[in-house]
């Protein structure tokens, strides 16, 4: 039963990486489009970086877990 579980862990990690990366990618987008529009939010620009560089750190985060640093 745990190596059910185990075997699981690296798929779900997987797919909310890949999910993560999506929406990282998204938010270039939406950064973009707001910053080459005439009246930009300043505001919302920066809300969104700060977003974005939140879910770069759980990017970071998950491949850490997914491939760690073996000390050999």
């Amino acid at each position: 039963m745990a190596s059910e579980l185990n075997d699981d862990e690296p798929t779900a990690s997987a797919e909310e990486l890949e999910r993560l990366k999506q929406e990282h990618r998204d938010l270039d987008g939406a950064i973009d489009a707001l910053e080459l529009s005439v009246a930009g939010d300043q505001l919302q620009i920066q809300r969104l970086k700060r977003r974005k560089l939140a879910l770069r750190d759980r990017i970071s985060y998950i491949e850490d877990q997914i491939t760690p640093d073996i000390i050999a």
